[in-house]
């Protein structure tokens, strides 16, 4: 299994990040030059539209695919909390947000319980801030 850590776990697709967003990016670019070169007509702005289209499509696309992702790992988190969260944590599992959910799928299973009642009791919800706390890192490799 790979080493991951709050510096390395960031996921980047580069066909997606590296290719197709910044060529739909120069693409919007290019079609807004012309565009203002041609003096604004019809078939111009139709052009930079279907651009702008294209290039939001594929962002909203992502941000929709992450936001089933983190549906599912809230699922797998609350079974897990259920699983290693002492008796008197299981009344709480329902006070985490998707955003707690999703940072504490990182931490050990030895370190979980404590992480998640610290995580509770002091009303930490920043996905960051909860990753910075984590002391032994458990990877996701299996991420969109």
């Amino acid at each position: 299994m790979a080493q991951q850590s709050f510096q390395s776990h960031a996921k980047w697709v580069p066909p997606y990040h590296f290719f197709v967003l910044p060529v739909l990016l120069i693409n919007l670019g290019f079609k807004i030059y012309w565009c203002v070169k041609a003096w604004f007509t019809a078939g111009g702005l139709f052009s930079v539209l279907v651009a702008a289209a294209l290039f939001v499509g594929m962002v909203m696309a992502r941000m929709m695919a992450m936001k089933v992702q983190d549906r599912v790992i809230r699922i797998e988190e609350r079974i897990r909390l259920e699983r290693l969260l002492p008796a008197d944590m299981h009344a709480r599992i329902g006070e985490f947000t998707i955003n707690q959910l999703v940072a504490l799928r990182f931490a050990s299973n030895a370190e979980l319980p404590e992480l998640a009642r610290r995580v509770l009791e002091e009303k930490v919800s920043d996905r960051k801030a909860i990753k910075r706390l984590i002391k032994t890192w458990r990877p996701d490799l299996a991420r969109a």
